[in-house]
């Protein structure tokens, strides 16, 4: 089999030689077994010095994935000539019973709502030249008491029984119920600011349990990257296209990329009639979707299905955001129909061009290859462990073994077709042609021995290598 140790010497320093051992055997084992990624199942692939114990003590030992994942980055993935974006998603892997560390009910997109299990929020290194996404962070989501309880609030106010009992309260008021009732429409509908209310600087806000872990996150994670690769733009999806994610990526001196709402509502900065005018305006004329000023125009295509596509990039305002925002609206039309579509991305850079900020908000979705290649092949969704530990280290093996598949496929030269399929198969087809090799009495000679080793690895792969091919 392939030998996995001398990639991972470079993590010698940062975990010491006996479990980078540890770590090359169970590497190994992995990439060569079939079944689900648990303990158990790695231990009946792994060779001699991969015991189940071994398994064990690997994974309950404390290790500091973080700087694991970067150094493996830095040695064998980092291209000085390339750019790298930060991107930051949130991944949920459903659990059963009830003893898991952090196990807890989480949106999950892939159910459409929230499901008992473990979230991890990952960032992720995207590269524009490569179009891959390399996980370099990874911290599993813990609810705080606060979070908790706000959770139960919302479920509560959502029951039927409340519903029931604020319909029956409000079918047979009392005297003074209308009285107060008619005294609170009273101020309500009184137009106008309270009296003494002022001013809010937006750039002062509030963060969210949820972006605190994050901004501490992305703040460790920047103190081992500014030195040797300056990150300048931070890619999240529509859930952080609001003004707390803003700041909080402004505060780290990174520019946000994000997606608004489709309602959202924007407004052009107020420009006055003449030069003499005097005003305090900011805003000027609400944006219109169907009605943007052809100035802002600066793409229009049409393709074979009569799908018109255009795109507009303006400098816009938003009444919850503290600065003014480089947005780029994508319209869609379908002209047999006339039925219409849109996007809205936007950006906290003012110099960014639309074709730029389109192209970086579309990698960002590399990063969800990595989460179904870390479910699919690597044991994110199989590992059994309930401890802390145990799931820190289960977790974020898997996301290593992302990055470490992504190296092999680019040197074992398969060609930009293949697959990690390819990959698992090659190391399974060399796994039983070394067990064969050992129960013979005199080993091949090393042409044949070369030719088994190739024509085997190549056993159950999508993608034929150029050699193999021409071996048939």
């Amino acid at each position: 089999m392939k030998d996995i140790l001398p990639l991972l010497q470079c993590l010698s320093p940062v975990i010491g030689t006996t479990s980078v051992r540890q770590l090359s055997r169970i590497a190994s084992s992995i990439l060569a077994m079939e079944g689900r990624v648990t303990m158990l199942g790695i231990s009946r692939w792994t060779q001699m010095g991969g015991s189940y114990r071994t398994v064990q003590r690997f994974f309950y030992t404390v290790l500091p994935w973080a700087t694991m994942l970067w150094v493996f980055f830095r040695e064998h993935l980092f291209n000085k000539d390339d750019i790298y974006l930060l991107a930051g998603d949130e991944v949920v892997v459903t659990k059963a019973g009830k003893e898991t560390h952090g196990l807890d009910r989480f949106f999950s997109s892939l159910y459409g709502k929230p499901v008992p299990g473990l979230s991890f929020f990952a960032l992720s290194l995207v590269s524009v030249q490569q179009r891959k996404s390399f996980p370099i962070h990874i911290e599993q989501t813990l609810k705080t008491p606060e979070e908790k309880a706000a959770a139960l609030e919302r479920k509560q106010a959502k029951s039927p029984e409340k519903k029931s009992a604020k319909n029956s309260k409000s079918c047979s008021p009392d005297e003074s119920t209308l009285q107060d009732k008619g005294d609170k429409a009273l101020v309500k509908n009184k137009g106008g600011r309270p009296p003494g209310s002022k001013n809010k600087d937006k750039t002062q806000v509030t963060f969210t349990p949820e972006l605190l872990r994050i901004k501490a996150a992305i703040a460790r994670l920047l103190g081992c990257t500014n030195q040797f690769l300056p990150l300048t733009y931070l890619l999240l999806d529509g859930h952080f296209g609001n003004n707390n994610a803003l700041q909080m990526a402004r505060q780290l001196k990174l520019h946000l990329i994000s997606k608004l709402r489709q309602d959202s509502a924007l407004f052009f900065p107020y420009k006055p009639s003449n030069s003499k005018e005097k005003t305090k305006a900011k805003y000027g004329p609400r944006l219109q979707v169907g009605q943007i000023p052809a100035k802002y125009l600066k793409k229009k295509t049409t393709d074979k299905n009569k799908i018109t596509t255009e795109i507009y990039q303006a400098t816009l305002l938003h009444k919850e955001f503290a600065q003014s925002l480089n947005v780029v609206i994508i319209v869609k039309t379908n002209q047999r129909t006339s039925s219409q579509s849109h996007v809205i991305l936007f950006s906290s850079d003012e110099n960014l061009s639309c074709e730029t900020i389109i192209d970086y908000y579309r990698l960002r979705f590399q990063i969800e290859f990595n989460f179904r290649d870390a479910k699919q092949f690597w044991g994110l969704e199989d590992f059994m462990n309930i401890k802390e530990t145990g799931v820190t280290n289960s977790a974020n093996l898997s996301f290593f073994m992302v990055n470490l598949s992504h190296y092999l496929l680019k040197v074992t030269q398969q060609g930009p077709l293949c697959s990690v399929l390819d990959l698992k198969s090659q190391f399974r087809g060399y796994r039983y042609a070394e067990e064969t090799i050992k129960l013979l009495k005199e080993k091949p000679d090393p042409v044949l021995l070369g030719q088994i080793l190739k024509r085997l690895s190549s056993l159950g792969c999508i993608h034929q290598h150029s050699h193999e091919a021409t071996d048939h």
